[in-house]
């Protein structure tokens, strides 16, 4: 029974593939499969083939490559008509034994080990790989490593090969668009791209299916607005409404009625009404149980891999014996000094990025104030705070693209400076300053819009202005969620439309033109190619035109670097970002993100298997610091969904006018609906006599697209008619808000604990296997150990007895 017991798929596994998640074919995942003896090579290194024997960039290309050699590596130089140059490397086996043994002795990676058959290419590469990174020639008393001899164009390029095979197959069950409803071949992605690349996938796919309900309940939360909008009274009172509206800005534009923002008034209704606070609490309880069972889901599949205890920075160790046996170990350092200068350049980043957001504000005043006063057209004229609004959000999309590399650069260099002693720890450093930079240059303005716009542009005889010149810009005449719904819709339809378009076509493009030189090679030896590439037996070499046909199939392809899964896993978690933090505005982001993540998911894959090299094969058990960043996404969804709630919308205010100061506040009214003079109680009045009103409005603006004059006009606030002050209906719906936003978070955050404590993060079966395969390893152990003994203990009596036989023997001889 309990042999048995390790051979069973986990129920985890089991779970995503009923729901179309995976598609392992209902079998059990095996190991990691033995490859033949590579038929070509590990890696290949790509540079610029010279007659000069003395030129200096020759000589290091030559140092390196001799330096390779002294490492027992084997480099096969391959030339082309291009004057091309590629160093073919393969590495010979006992470097892999030396792996492979160190893995069993380690502490923390033994469980990892592949203790039978050959290694499998993909672990072959990752080994070759960080053995090419970590070989360095000395120069002028310096030591050069592959990154500084590439940045001297000593080599062009490096790269692994894809493998013919395991290529075509994974085109045919994965990387094509007619799979885009179908299971992911999880474990055979994990054996060509390595776990990293596998454990991306796996949660982005389990990320969309749970898109699945959230988008089902946000399309009903839109369609509950539209169904009830046509009978509301608030669009009844806004559309029938004689209420003259003040000028929403200087010189040019008049006073206007109420009623012309009738049909905006039905599209906030659709999206601010009582089934959006049911959303956004059900959003934030959504992040945990996505985040909580996606921690089930890994856990099964890297004990199936057998990387459930796999130590990241160990291996490092371990590799570092594989490329040198005399390698010291890298201690630990810390500076205050260093640390304290990063923090003070991070946040000198975050405050430049913060000041761009404020350009983009004065930019949409500006914008406003110049279509209001010089478009030719009306339709631009009247709207013209609606068209600076996606202007701005066009703006700050451009913004995001351009400061994306900005943050790149900056944050890997004060990575670089915080001086870290493994790649890993570089990596989640560089991660988590990413992500912050990425955070405020993409919410930045999205902040503003939801909780200061509106809040601080003051009022008529009192409006704020930038160096006195333009009037601070106003919520929509609809409401202050418009604008942020407006925002969001923009920047999520631009960035995922254009991102897919450009990551697809960019590559795709490159291929096309470069598949006409892979096309004359192919050409040049067809029936070899036919004969021995497609058809090679098992530790046969390729032809050598086959052998350069598969080197140019692979050069031709877009380059990849470290960064390549880096970027995708953060559009995925910003995406994640936008579909959970200001979903109170948008209900639809749900429904979105899901129907570009079933494009994304077929999208990257076809990417990594056909338009790109093959990425190096990493090894992980986990996504890494980017589970902490989802976790801090999920408690600032709280925060910000109870903010918009209590703060942008409507909502608290139509509940406090319906209790406290409505029809049915005293309770005996009939036939009457509660929300009736909703709308009218939300505006107060400006007197044109006033001088101080009079210094804002000219008295062309106060006439009306009719021709009548006006002497008062309405405008969105709790102010006194008399002298502006704060009424006390502002303070009661003020607190009110306080104490919405204070329940809010605490009922939600509880619903966050109890669903984070009732998922256990392993399954039992993961738990129950991890001790069965741990007990067979020590009884094993244990085994060789006592076998090892048992040996050593008739060696021994074997000798004893050799010698007592022989010290009989003389006492014989002397006694005679």
């Amino acid at each position: 029974m309990k042999r048995t017991m390790s051979h069973r798929r986990q129920g985890s596994i089991d779970l995503l593939e009923i729901f179309g998640v995976v598609n392992e074919n209902g079998i059990e995942i095996p190991p990691m499969p033995p490859v033949h003896p590579p038929l070509t090579f590990d890696y290949v290194l790509v540079a610029k083939f010279s007659e000069d024997e003395n030129n200096h960039i020759f000589k290091k290309q030559r140092a390196f490559i001799e330096s390779l050699k002294k490492k027992k590596l084997h480099v096969h130089k391959i030339g082309d008509e291009d004057e091309k140059v590629f160093y073919c490397i393969r590495a010979p086996q006992n470097i892999f034994e030396t792996y492979r043994y160190l893995l069993k002795v380690s502490d923390a990676c033994n469980w990892s080990c592949e203790q039978q058959g050959t290694i499998p290419q993909s672990i072959r590469i990752r080994i070759v790989d960080f053995i090419l990174h970590h070989t360095y020639i000395e120069s002028e008393g310096v030591s050069e490593y592959l990154p500084d001899l590439m940045k001297k164009n000593v080599f062009e390029t490096h790269f692994c090969l894809h493998e013919k095979r395991e290529q075509k197959d994974l085109k045919q069950s994965w990387a094509r668009w007619s799979a885009c409803f179908k299971g992911q071949p999880i474990t055979n992605v994990r054996n060509y791209l390595g776990e990293k690349v596998a454990l991306y996938f796996l949660w982005l796919g389990w990320y969309t299916f749970l898109l699945i309900p959230a988008s089902v309940i946000g399309v009903i939360v839109f369609l509950y607005g539209l169904a009830f909008y046509n009978t509301s009274p608030l669009i009844k009172e806004v559309c029938q409404s004689n209420v003259i509206m003040c000028p929403l800005c200087d010189k040019t534009c008049k006073v206007w009625e109420l009623s012309e923002t009738c049909m905006y008034a039905k599209v906030t209704l659709l999206f601010d009404n009582e089934g959006t606070v049911a959303f956004a609490m059900f959003m934030a309880v959504w992040a945990t149980v996505f985040l909580e069972f996606w921690k089930r889901h890994r856990s099964s599949y890297v004990c199936a891999w057998k990387v459930f205890d796999w130590c990241e920075e160990e291996e490092e160790l371990i590799l570092e014996i594989v490329n040198n046996a005399q390698c010291e170990p890298k201690i630990h350092r810390h500076s205050y000094l260093r640390s304290t200068i990063v923090m003070v350049l991070v946040t000198l980043m975050l405050l430049i990025i913060i000041g761009l957001t404020h350009v983009l504000v004065v930019c949409r005043v500006i914008a406003t104030v110049l279509l209001a006063e010089n478009s030719p057209w009306k339709v631009i004229t009247e709207n013209s705070q609606t068209v600076a609004v996606m202007l701005g959000a066009v703006l700050h999309y451009i913004t995001i693209t351009v400061m994306t590399r900005v943050n790149c650069t900056v944050a890997m260099k004060l990575s670089e400076m915080e001086n870290k002693h493994s790649h890993a720890a570089v990596e989640r450093s560089f991660t988590v300053k990413m992500f912050i930079f990425q955070f405020f240059t993409m919410f930045s303005s999205l902040i503003y819009t939801a909780f200061f716009l509106g809040r601080i542009n003051g009022h008529p005889g009192g409006y704020v202005r930038i160096s006195g010149i333009w009037r601070l810009e106003e919520c929509h005449p609809s409401g202050c969620l418009t604008d942020l719904f407006i925002q969001m819709s923009v920047i999520m339809v631009l960035k995922q439309t254009f991102n897919n378009i450009f990551e697809y076509s960019g590559p795709w493009f490159s291929r096309w033109l470069k598949r006409k030189k892979t096309q004359k090679f192919r050409r040049r030896c067809f029936k070899c190619y036919k004969k021995e590439c497609m058809n090679a037996k098992e530790g046969s070499e390729l032809c050598e035109n086959c052998k350069l046909e598969e080197i140019h199939r692979n050069y031709s392809l877009i380059q990849t670097d470290r960064f390549s899964l880096f970027n995708e896993f953060l559009e995925m978690v910003i995406q994640f970002s936008f579909t959970t933090i200001f979903v109170a505005a948008f209900p639809l982001a749900p429904l979105l993100a899901l129907l570009n993540n079933i494009i994304e998911i077929r999208l990257d894959a076809i990417k990594m298997v056909s338009l790109e090299r093959r990425l190096v094969p990493t090894k992980a058990n986990d996504i890494g610091v980017w589970t902490d960043v989802l976790e801090v996404i999920g408690v600032l969804a709280v925060i910000a969904n109870g903010l918009v709630i209590g703060i942008s919308s409507d909502f608290i205010p139509r509940l406090v006018y319906q209790y406290f100061y409505g029809p049915c506040a005293s309770g005996s009214a009939t036939g009457i609906d509660c929300m009736a003079g909703y709308i009218n109680n939300t505006l107060s009045i400006a007197d044109i006599s006033d001088e101080r009103v009079r210094d804002d409005f000219t008295s062309a603006q106060m006439v009306t697209y009719s021709g009548i004059n006006v002497t008062h006009c309405s405008y969105r606030d709790y102010r006194s008619n008399e002298d502006f002050s704060l009424t006390n209906q502002f303070w009661v719906i003020l607190a009110a808000r306080l104490i919405f936003i204070i329940l809010f978070e605490h009922v939600v955050v509880m619903f966050k604990c109890v669903a984070s404590w009732f998922v256990p993060n392993s399954p039992l079966d993961v738990r129950n296997e991890r001790l069965y395969d741990k007990l067979k390893r020590l009884k094993e152990e244990l085994r060789a150990q006592r076998a090892h003994q048992d040996t050593l203990t008739k060696l021994n009596e074997n000798g004893n007895a050799k010698r007592t036989s022989k010290q009989k023997k003389t006492n014989k001889l002397n006694s005679m």
